[in-house]
């Protein structure tokens, strides 16, 4: 994770642009020297977040960021405009010639601290359609902070961000930010995902990510790698360390995966 600080506009705004960009930079720095496999950028700072179109000035900032991380470290990037504004995050994928976004709430609705927060698949696929960029999407299930209006089977979830709203890839977090994921949670979406992959999206450490990595294709790491483990602070270089060997140790201890193959839609799976 690529945390940036509170843009201009936002509350807690308080850095010059500037300080802001090199402390973006200084953290995609530290995380691509340190092995990471991608990066994911996002306008953590921008609290209270808007729950759905954020301004013209923070799509700016952010895809200038996106540019810059994009252009000195040949990595995956992602971006994910918080707290739900998946066109704005393919407008700065398109821009920036980012790889994926990441969808807090791609279908469904769910309750959270911005009130409800509404799905709009319909919208985004077709946005990404009429951009043209080849962008995976990465949609949640069950998001963090939030909770569901009506419950419903992770399983069922599941099956409907694939099938009826698209998403290439899922992810799985725990109840908050750092927050462990449940392993039975990953468990039950894996099964229900077929070949899709499902990714850990919080509370991964060195310690535990061994036995994420038993069960999840892949971690969204942010927390864990940032110094004290405090989300908010710069990213610790010896964290990254401790965790890149602890999950290359786990994957070299896996069996080779299965080759890609085209999803129903016709897309094909990432690997």
């Amino acid at each position: 994770m690529v945390h940036v600080p509170a843009l201009p506009g936002s509350p807690a705004h308080s850095l010059g642009w500037e300080a802001i960009r090199a402390a973006v930079l200084r953290d995609a720095e530290t995380l691509a020297g340190g092995g990471v496999d991608g990066l994911l950028i996002e306008n953590y700072g921008d609290t209270p977040f808007y729950p759905r179109r954020v301004p013209p000035h923070t799509i700016a900032f952010l895809a200038v960021l996106a540019a810059e991380i994009r252009a000195r470290w040949p990595v995956p990037l992602g971006v994910n405009v918080l707290r739900n504004d998946a066109r704005a995050a393919l407008a700065v994928a398109a821009a920036a010639g980012a790889q994926f976004v990441r969808v807090n709430v791609l279908a469904g609705a769910r309750l959270a601290d911005q009130g409800i927060v509404e799905g709009e698949a319909h919208a985004v696929m077709r946005y990404r359609r009429l951009l043209g960029a080849p962008v995976l999407v990465f949609a949640d299930v069950a998001v963090k902070h939030s909770a569901p209006l009506a419950e419903r089977s992770l399983a069922d979830e599941t099956e409907d961000l694939i099938g009826r709203a698209g998403a290439d890839a899922l992810i799985v977090t725990g109840t908050a930010t750092g927050k462990r994921t449940p392993l039975a949670d990953l468990q039950a979406v894996k099964r229900a995902a077929g070949a899709v992959p499902v990714f850990a999206g919080s509370g991964a450490d060195a310690g535990n990510v061994a036995r994420v990595l038993a069960v999840a294709d892949g971690v969204i790491a942010g927390t864990a790698l940032k110094r004290g483990g405090v989300t908010a602070n710069p990213v610790d270089p010896a964290r990254v360390g401790e965790f890149m060997r602890a999950a290359r140790r786990a994957r070299d201890a896996r069996p080779a995966p299965a080759r890609s193959r085209p999803s129903p839609r016709g897309r094909s799976t990432v690997p």
